[in-house]
């Protein structure tokens, strides 16, 4: 935080300090020019530096006649005289040797054109250097910073040429891309709208209050029962802020745990006890887990956890998870052990806008979120928290029978996120923030979020029909977890095959049915493609490659065994590799990408 603190220091001449008024030096000759020999150095008792303007203050030179490069500092003991010039005299002014030059021309043509040049030379100097300034400010990538362009173009060809299932990707619209390029990037403004640290920011704030309009409506919130922080970086920012501001250190917490698809942000230990994220540092955390055998949260041993570690808050979401939450279980757990329920909808928060999840907000005290993702606006994160009066009692219905006592989450959330943990917000994200805000309250976006739960569906019932295993046969949402253990294989070697064939995805850990936790998941979603105009049968297609890429990676580990130091390197220009590439770039490139011409 830049809190520059105004100066009241002066020039360093003050009347108290004043240097003595120097005697009148009568100069009868009108003709004598000033000039200051530039190898002055006192040797002893040395005089500071005076500089010409205060000269010109304390000394009369009227009649003198300026000529450039006659006005030098010179030295005391080692006075040079210039024998080619007779017309020079020498004397001695505040302790500099000075030379007196008789002026050979001394008529108002040549002082009025001497004037000029030198009022020329200053302009053309100054235009100089606000033009040099210019000249690098102003220039695109490709002309600042040739080596930055070239990345970001093999990025955008990356990205147009191959297949992107990353479930917690996405590609947002030109309308969001334009605004984070923007300049709302140059403007600083910590603080809240109407309370910033700087001035400046009347347009800010009107951004800013439109943005928190437009996430209420999105959702479906009123704004008496419900408020929301939209400056925070990003969703684990957004949860460490909930945290931090309802909770002193070293009090509990409790999450899905990460390889039963929680997300680290929620606590997370290492097998070994290493403790992995902040909230898990600063806090206690302690997680429920999911059914091995059948892959769902088993509600009855989270009860009984909960009752026993009894957390300050309860945290439901997670990043792996493919099936819907049960809001009113949840609640009614987070009732019987007194915590705060809170719901991270980072995954499913397009959903949740479109109305094709369960409403979060008809149980939950607070819910966070990311930003990008399915909602697909910028990357960053969001805070939603209950206000206004509280029920008596939070079960079913937490509208019912209301009391005279207040939620407390607005002020303590709002000053976790600014000052505690975070500087200035980032205006650029928050415009466009809004954009995708405002376009997730529209029908049009109501149909995408419909068409990427077909999808997923879609790309599910592919893969089961080919015999993979899917984590809890299905999907409820947009993305599916897909178990590669019966194929002998790790989520960590088939995602570097896909990434030959130019497919991302990413490894996941996962549950076996006797409970070991093995890295043989990975994780595969429908939003990046479906915004690129991918349908169901394009995910067909998609399954196939998906299918092929494993029979590759299953067939190059047998061949060079699994303990081998990279076993991958030799088939990465084999003819099957080769081949599905080629294939699989033929088929991306048919859709357009949003926001960017290829």
């Amino acid at each position: 935080m830049d809190r520059t603190a105004q100066s009241d220091l002066s020039l360093g001449f003050s009347s108290s300090h004043a240097l003595p008024q120097p005697p009148r030096i009568p100069i009868a000759d009108d003709s004598i020019t000033l000039q200051i020999d530039s190898s002055f150095r006192p040797s002893s008792n040395p005089i500071p530096p005076v500089p010409l303007q205060l000269l010109e203050q304390r000394f009369d030179f009227t009649g003198f006649v300026e000529e450039d490069d006659d006005v030098v500092v010179g030295d005391n003991d080692d006075v040079e005289v210039d024998d080619d010039d007779d017309d020079d005299e020498q004397l001695i002014l505040l302790g500099h040797s000075l030379k007196l030059k008789r002026s050979r021309v001394v008529n108002s043509n040549s002082v009025s054109s001497s004037s000029s040049c030198k009022r020329f030379a200053i302009d053309s100097g100054v235009e100089s250097r606000r033009a040099g300034v210019r000249a690098w400010g102003n220039q695109s990538i490709e002309e600042a910073d040739p080596e930055i362009y070239e990345f970001m173009e093999k990025e955008k060809q990356r990205q147009f040429r191959g297949i992107e299932l990353i479930a917690s990707e996405n590609f947002v619209c030109r309308a969001v891309m334009e605004a984070l390029g923007s300049h709302l990037t140059n403007k600083y403004s910590e603080g809240m709208p109407g309370a910033r640290y700087y001035t400046g920011n009347q347009y800010i704030d009107q951004i800013e209050i439109l943005c928190q309009e437009r996430a209420l409506t999105a959702f479906g919130l009123n704004h008496e029962k419900w408020g929301v922080n939209v400056q925070p970086y990003s969703c684990t920012s957004a949860n460490f802020a909930v945290f931090a501001g309802l909770l002193m250190p070293g009090e509990r917490i409790m999450g899905l745990d990460s390889p039963s698809g929680g997300h680290m942000s929620h606590g997370y230990y290492t097998p070994g006890g290493k403790k992995v994220s902040g909230a898990s540092i600063f806090f206690e955390s302690f997680p429920y887990k999911v059914d091995p055998r059948t892959g769902y949260i088993d509600y009855d041993k989270l009860e009984e956890k909960a009752l026993d570690y009894r957390p300050k808050i309860l945290i439901c979401g997670g990043s792996s998870y493919p099936r819907d939450w049960e809001f009113p279980r949840f609640r009614h757990i987070a009732d019987k052990c007194g915590a705060v329920l809170m719901f991270d909808m980072a995954q499913i928060s397009g959903l949740v806008a479109a109305k094709e999840s369960p409403n979060p907000f008809d149980y939950c005290d607070i819910v966070t979120s990311t930003t990008h993702k399915s909602l697909r606006g910028p990357r960053g994160g969001i805070i939603f928290y209950r206000r206004g009066l509280k029920p008596k009692k939070q079960s079913m219905n937490p509208n019912h029978c209301e009391s005279n006592i207040q939620y407390e989450y607005e002020e303590k959330i709002n000053f976790s996120v600014f000052p505690s943990l975070q500087g200035g917000p980032h205006n650029n994200h928050i415009a466009a923030l809004a954009i995708a805000l405002k376009q997730a309250a529209s029908p049009e976006y109501k149909l995408y979020m419909r068409q990427v739960k077909k999808n997923a569906k879609a790309l599910a019932s592919a893969l089961i029909s080919r015999k993979c295993k899917l984590v809890t046969g299905g999907t409820d949402n947009h993305l599916l977890l897909w178990d590669l253990t019966p194929l002998g294989l790790t989520g960590k070697v088939y995602e570097k095959v896909c990434e030959m064939c130019h497919i991302t995805v990413n490894k996941v850990a996962i549950f076996s049915e006797n409970g070991v936790i093995s890295p043989g998941g990975v994780r595969i979603g429908s939003p990046a493609m479906t915004s690129r105009g991918c349908l169901e049968s394009d995910f067909e297609t998609m399954a196939e490659f998906l299918y092929r890429a494993a029979q590759i990676a299953s067939a190059g580990q047998r061949e060079h065994g699994k303990l081998q130091k990279d076993p991958l390197k030799s088939i990465y220009h084999c003819k099957d590799i080769a081949d599905l590439r080629n294939q699989v770039e033929a088929f991306a490139t048919q859709f357009a990408m949003p926001a960017f011409d290829m």
